[in-house]
């Protein structure tokens, strides 16, 4: 469709001329102009020419079409000061580069400037004269005769006439800067490929309202937009930002009517009224926002604060004080204000000639500005007490926005439009032949320019203007972008002022940059300070957020984390879990190293392990050294001294490798403590077995014909035996070690809040082989003692070895559930106590009555006493009876001491035969 369009238009252009050949005796073809439009505007010859569309007017009257004759053309009415003020500052511009001997030396720039009324239809017939040339009748030839063609067009302003334009004079490649245009469709360069604007794109001012709610906190706002490309697109590009970045939410969003529809704009104010934004974001044009204020006011809607976009930001009709109890506080968008050295002389130069085609809209400002009619005067005038304008009234002497260069902005993007193609002419006239960019290394020629060949220079145009600020064009044609801030300040005496507040430029590298001077703002509330304007307030640290349902993002609900969970501050919708070794404190805003348990040293029930290990091994100690000191005295001879020995050697060990088990848990320790444990207990438990086998073997050797078994058991026999039964339990540990070894381990699933460090087993079948194997010594050193109990003799040890086994077996047949239900470092305790309780039954067991008889009555420690054989005829005091008693009483302490310990455990003792056994 556009395609076609355009299509049309160019054969409209085409036909405008008709081509003829003349019948002199050369053949020189020519085209002839069929008509002219009917354009108002200043002209000023030159070597190179530069067209312009201003708004002069304001209103157009366009007569009907009743397309039976020729359409009579559109009359402009309204004067507009500030669009005269915009051709000015061109002509201006113009002046001083023709002035400037370092830019474009010896070539005059001269200009074409049009009144386009604010219409697209005369702004479009402008920019196609303007491209095309008034010229009636055009010779097709070398020679220079005639107008100097124009190279370019600065306009339009509003972006529907730019759209329209720039897709007819892109497809020539004819070069359009706008002032003024914004919309963020013409950013498209493929599709508009001619067009450049001084004027940042929509979607910077976008960006640097949203800066600015960000900067303030406001996520929930109200948009307001015209019902033009401009207000749009605009409202596209809001929405699309607010959605990427995720910094806010739009609470309702509604087109302002064109016309004053009383009945939408009540609809709108009672949205804007009802709604709990606190914000107002508006992209409109100064007629829009009148009728809207209206309704406004009508409502009595206070409280808002209103953001203002670049069309309304200084509009002095809004700046009243029947308003400025509303629209007091206004933060708006503005054009970057620039200065213009001179500009205000050469306005004031500005004279009326009513005869002269270079001062057109002098005479209307004339009037305009001194409220006098120039002669002859409309009818009525006169009598009406209206004055005649002389032409010599004094311009200095009135008060006239038009002088007031103090606050120069879409001025000043005409100053940089102009000296844009300045710069790019001269650059493409200071081409050095055969360095050229174009074919063959050529340059282009004045004499012979094409439209392209200017437009490649000016998408490389770069230079600065006298203010300071930067002018380039990206590759979409969009100029640097900066906007400044600005603040509508309610004074006390009621007046008004419009104040810059800061700025807000983009860069390529860093990014939007928004400068603002808070201390400056004037705030319309009580407080003073800016407005709270949010659906949701922020939740709280610990929380997340859970958005409502069929609401925007910005309206939720905060719900606390849950345990081992904190705020997420990258995704505030959800908890973000601790990493492993951390947990969540109790407010859950961040993690907090989680509590570690072991078996410590400093805890009461590790203190109590240690010191009793330390006094099994004391005990251990003492004993050995009784021992030794009698070690000539019957009764440890007839012990099997040597055996002892290593049984309370192996006993000290046995206490010494519960200390392992207490402690942080460490990878030497792991694999340390199951062997040293393994290894002390099979030796502790193979020197047990082999002494009972000797005891068997004596009693079997003093009947007749036994005397050949003692060989099998002699001191080396015994010796070899307890290494070997030792040397087995060494190689499972070796293999447990080698193939799976245990390793430390954070365990956290017995407590969430907790790290238990212990240390995994590795191999279960390792750690089982290893009991397993403990287990089956003692089980045959229990059977076989059990045997050997009532052989004749006045002190059979196997009655000993009996019960310090079945206390041994008790023991550990108890460990094996109450370890396997233990959690965290009560497993390594329940481990440790069996390790002690085993060992202290096995030495108070074997050694007690021994050491009770050496010491407290070494009268029994005689060979007779050993060598009686009929316990009931012995005296009370007998070594027999005693070691019965205290059989007795450490068995029903054994008994009670593991019922209170284990209550739901019973030992596996019935059918035992226990009484026989003491």
């Amino acid at each position: 469709m556009w395609l076609l369009l355009q299509t049309i238009l160019l054969i409209l252009l085409y036909f405008s001329f008709s081509c003829a050949v003349s019948s002199s005796d050369i053949i020189i073809p020519s085209c002839q102009i069929q008509g002219q439009f009917n354009l108002n505007g200043n002209q000023k010859t030159g070597d190179v020419i530069l067209g312009g569309l201003f708004p002069v007017h304001f209103f157009t009257s366009v007569p009907d079409l009743s397309f039976i004759s020729d359409p009579q053309q559109p009359t402009c009415h309204g004067f507009y000061e500030l669009g005269f003020k915009l051709a000015q500052t061109m002509a201006f511009a113009i002046d001083e580069i023709n002035s400037n001997s370092n830019l474009l030396p010896n070539v005059t720039l001269g200009y074409t400037l049009y009144d386009n009324c604010i219409n697209l239809g005369i702004g479009f017939r402008a920019a196609l004269s303007l491209a095309s040339g008034q010229e009636e009748k055009i010779i097709l030839d070398n020679t220079c005769i005639g107008n100097p063609p124009v190279l370019g067009i600065v306009g339009d302003s509003p972006s529907a006439h730019s759209i329209a334009i720039s897709s007819i004079l892109g497809f020539l490649y004819f070069s359009q800067v706008s002032y003024f245009s914004t919309c963020s469709c013409l950013s498209n360069h493929q599709k508009y490929p001619s067009f450049f604007r001084t004027i940042p794109s929509d979607v910077f001012q976008v960006r640097a309202m949203i800066h600015i709610l960000k900067h303030f906190g406001w996520t929930w706002a109200g948009l307001l937009v015209s019902g033009d490309d401009y207000g749009l697109h605009a409202a596209r590009s809001l929405q699309s930002e607010l959605s990427l970045s995720g910094e806010g939410c739009l609470a309702y969003f509604a087109v302002l009517p064109w016309d004053k529809d009383t009945d939408e704009l009540r609809r709108i104010v009672n949205v804007m009224k009802t709604s709990t934004a606190r914000v107002v974001i508006v992209f409109a044009h100064e007629s829009g926002m009148i009728n809207l204020m209206e309704e406004v006011v009508r409502q009595n809607v206070t409280g808002l604060q209103w953001m203002a976009s670049e069309a309304w930001t200084a509009a002095a009709v809004l700046q009243t004080p029947q308003l400025m109890p509303y629209l007091g506080g206004t933060l708006g968008i503005a054009i970057r204000h620039g200065e213009i050295p001179g500009l205000r002389e050469f306005l004031l130069k500005t004279r009326p000639n009513l005869h002269h085609n270079n001062s057109y809209g002098n005479s209307m400002f004339w009037e305009f500005t001194f409220q006098c009619r120039f002669a002859p005067a409309p009818p009525g005038w006169l009598e009406g007490g209206g004055a005649v304008c002389t032409g010599k009234e004094d311009l200095e002497k009135v008060d006239t926005e038009f002088l007031d260069i103090s606050n120069l902005r879409p001025e000043y993007n005409v100053y940089k439009a102009v000296y844009a193609f300045a710069h790019s002419l001269d650059d493409m006239l200071r081409c050095m032949p055969g360095r050229g960019p174009f074919s063959e290394h050529s340059c282009a020629k004045l004499q012979s320019l094409e439209p392209w060949q200017l437009l490649y220079y000016l998408e490389r145009v770069n230079f600065t203007t006298p203010f300071g600020d930067q002018v380039s064009f990206d590759e979409n044609g969009d100029v640097v972008p900066i906007y400044d801030v600005m603040n509508w300040l309610w004074l006390p005496d009621g007046s008004t002022k419009v104040q810059n507040v800061g700025e807000i430029k983009g860069s390529v590298f860093r990014g939007e940059e928004l400068i603002l001077d808070e201390d400056k703002i004037f705030w319309n509330f009580k407080s003073r300070k800016p407005p709270r304007s949010v659906c949701s307030e922020s939740c709280p640290p610990g929380t997340h957020m859970v958005r409502r349902k069929g609401e925007p993002k910005c309206c939720f609900d905060c719900i606390p984390c849950s345990e081992g969970k904190v705020t997420n501050k990258s995704n505030s919708f959800e908890c973000t879990s601790c990493p492993e070794d951390f947990w969540s404190n109790p407010q859950r805003d961040h993690c907090v190293p989680k509590k570690t348990e072991f078996l410590s040293y400093h805890e009461p029930l590790g203190i109590c392990l240690t010191a009793t290990s330390l006094l099994g091994t004391f005990i251990c100690a003492v004993v050995l050294g009784i021992f030794f000191y009698h070690r000539r005295t019957p009764i440890i001879r007839a012990s099997n001294s040597e055996l002892s020995f290593q049984l309370l050697l192996s006993l000290k060990l046995c206490f010494l490798c519960s200390l392992l088990f207490i402690g942080r848990p460490r990878l030497w320790t792991c694999q340390l403590r199951h062997a040293a444990f393994g290894i002390s207990f099979v030796l502790c438990v193979s020197c047990i077995l082999v002494k009972t086998m000797v005891v068997l073997a004596v009693f079997k050797a003093s009947k007749p014909g036994g005397g050949a078994v003692l060989k099998w058991f002699g001191v080396m026999q015994q010796r070899g035996t307890v290494l070997f039964l030792t040397s087995i339990q060494a190689v499972i540990c070796t293999a447990w070690l080698v193939s799976s070894s245990p390793v430390p381990h954070k365990n956290t699933q017995y407590h969430n809040d907790k790290i238990v460090y212990e240390c995994a087993f590795g191999s279960t079948v390792g750690f089982s082989v290893l009991l397993g194997y403990i287990g089956m010594l003692a089980v045959l050193s229990f059977l076989i003692a059990f045997l050997a109990r009532n052989l004749p003799d006045s002190f059979n040890e196997a009655k000993l070895i009996t019960f310090s086994m079945l206390i041994f077996c008790a023991v550990w047949v108890a460990f094996v559930p109450v370890y396997v239900s233990s959690p965290g470092n009560r497993a390594d305790a329940v481990e440790v106590f069996a390790i002690l309780a085993s060992s202290f039954g096995l030495l108070i067991t074997l050694f007690g009555p021994k050491c009770y008889i050496i010491i407290m009555r070494p009268e029994l420690n005689t060979k007779k006493a050993i060598m009686c054989r009929s316990p009931e005829t012995l005296p009370p005091g007998h070594i027999i009876n005693s070691v019965s008693q205290l059989h007795r009483v450490f068995w029903s302490f054994i008994t009670n001491y593991t019922n209170f310990i284990f209550p739901s455990f019973e030992l596996p003792l019935l059918g035992l035969g226990i009484r026989n056994l003491i």
